[in-house]
């Protein structure tokens, strides 16, 4: 028997919020987590991105908030400002019908205009570790009342150098709470923060999402940075996509690919981090109407994208993971359709491009940079498949005498050629520049920053004690606070 949301012993309000969101059964990481979540004991969650991971602890946190109490109760600590503001926004959409508030707090931003969001009494904070250390210290965020703390994607937070950031930040918390860790990996320093800050944490496995690709034609093409961008218009002429979403690395990457787009004639709109929701729920509703045939978008702003109809997924930049590609790809091919993915490989690329093949299983075919006699020959045949479309849906009666008018005085031959010329699209050569983007390295960390930012500690802004006690001196503090366990209720199971 299929599991529902209304199954769990969670209010009303959420059930309504979760339907509104078009939530009405768990995925497998939600149905085992939410349960023992709600029970109050510490959890670990091992499973990959996508898997509706943010559903599965915010369920149980905003569940358990008093809504009498105006303090902070909930924190999620997430690596990147982007995954901070989709869970950010996740989580209010949850907590709505509640009345749970929840704000993000990341570097990059005015710090001035968080602390005003504080000052309006959230119950949940969704922090990246660098800026959330920067509040504890103002005391712009206090600590007393969490009960819950999450840890979100934990293994990337410990390839980007946050772990240290990490146990400080757990170390000061003085309440008694429920510690939720997931991570798509367990290396031996995230079982070591597990140890000493969690009390006999339940381990829950989810096995990766297979990669189904009997449905889906993997395709990539070896390109120089420089002509990207015209390769992509070449391909977009030839293959004429019902509907195509095409991966940036970097927002940048996306502002300026949508830009350019635009400039050469094509409908296309972009999505990422920065945009607002509204903006991004528009983007996505124009696409899946088909307003638009094209959506930009990084990693994390197409996480939870549910759209039929894609015929064409094109990753105009390698994804600084294989499991990203994974998910990227499985936005095309589904509900037995035919889907094509194309992935544009630099030639220092090539060790990426091997490792994502070794997920997959699947080798990749080389396709041709294409010619421009290719594009004429595309755009000719998309003409042509309009032009018999229009005879078949027998829409074209009012024409009927105009035709026969012309018929008379020109050969057929004459006025289907010029009919066809007026219907074809011409290939647009507007110069468009895009800034580059340097070529993955040989990958020895999970990743995918979808803002670019290097992975260096305190990257973050204001990611450092400013004017506080120096970096040494508040390790060795850490130090001496090794072995001690957070403060557990004596209730607690």
């Amino acid at each position: 028997m299929t599991t529902a949301f209304k199954d769990f012993q969670i209010g009303e309000d959420i059930v309504k919020a979760l339907s509104n969101m078009g939530f009405e059964n768990p995925t497998p990481i939600q149905e085992k987590s939410i349960p023992v979540a709600l029970d109050g004991r510490d959890m670990i969650g091992q499973a990959q991105t996508g898997t509706g991971k943010t559903t599965a602890f915010g369920v149980p946190m905003i569940e358990k908030m008093d809504m009498n109490q105006s303090m902070v109760q909930g924190l999620v600590i997430a690596p990147t400002r982007e995954l901070a503001i989709q869970v950010g926004e996740e989580l209010n959409r949850i907590g709505q019908d509640k009345g749970v508030r929840t704000v993000p707090v990341y570097g990059g931003q005015d710090i001035q205009r968080q602390i005003k969001a504080l000052k309006k009494r959230p119950q949940i904070v969704v922090a990246t570790p660098g800026r959330l250390l920067d509040h504890i210290r103002r005391k712009t965020i206090r600590l007393d009342q969490i009960h819950t703390v999450v840890l979100d994607e934990a293994d990337e937070m410990l390839n980007m150098g946050f772990i240290e950031d990490i146990e400080a930040i757990m170390a000061a918390i003085p309440s008694d709470y429920q510690t939720l860790l997931f991570s798509a990996t367990m290396p031996k320093r995230i079982q070591t923060l597990a140890e000493r800050f969690m009390n006999e944490p339940e381990v829950i496995r989810i096995k990766s999402k297979q990669l189904t690709v009997e449905n889906i034609e993997q395709l990539f093409i070896e390109v120089k940075e420089p002509q990207k961008f015209d390769v992509l218009c070449k391909l977009l002429d030839i293959e004429s996509p019902e509907l195509a979403i095409i991966f940036g690395r970097t927002k940048k990457r996306v502002d300026e690919l949508t830009e350019g787009l635009l400039k050469r004639g094509y409908s296309a709109e972009g999505i990422h981090g920065d945009i607002t929701q509204n903006k991004r729920e528009l983007a996505i509703k124009r696409f899946k109407d088909q307003t638009t045939d094209i959506l930009v978008a990084t990693d994390v702003a197409a996480r939870g994208l549910d759209i039929s109809g894609v015929t064409h997924v094109y990753n105009f930049d390698l994804p600084q993971d294989p499991e990203s590609y994974v998910h990227r790809i499985g936005r095309t091919g589904r509900a037995g359709n035919k889907g094509q993915a194309l992935t544009f490989v630099v030639p220092r690329e090539f060790e990426h491009l091997k490792s994502i093949e070794q997920l997959t299983k699947h080798k990749m075919t080389r396709k041709k940079i294409p010619s421009y006699d290719d594009v004429l020959e595309g755009i000719q045949q998309a003409t042509k498949d309009n032009l018999l479309k229009a005879i078949e849906d027998q829409d074209s009666q009012k024409y009927r005498h105009v035709a026969e008018q012309l018929l008379d005085e020109y050969y057929s031959v004459e006025v289907v050629s010029a009919a066809l010329k007026l219907l074809a699209k011409e290939p647009d050569r507007t110069p468009v520049k895009l800034t580059a983007v340097s070529p993955l390295r040989v990958k020895k960390v999970r990743g995918g920053n979808d803002s670019g930012q290097k992975r260096n500690r305190g990257h973050q802004g204001g990611g450092r004690y400013k004017g506080g006690k120096p970096q040494n001196d508040r390790r060795s503090n850490q130090r001496g606070q090794k072995g001690n366990k957070k403060r557990r209720n004596p209730n607690h199971k």
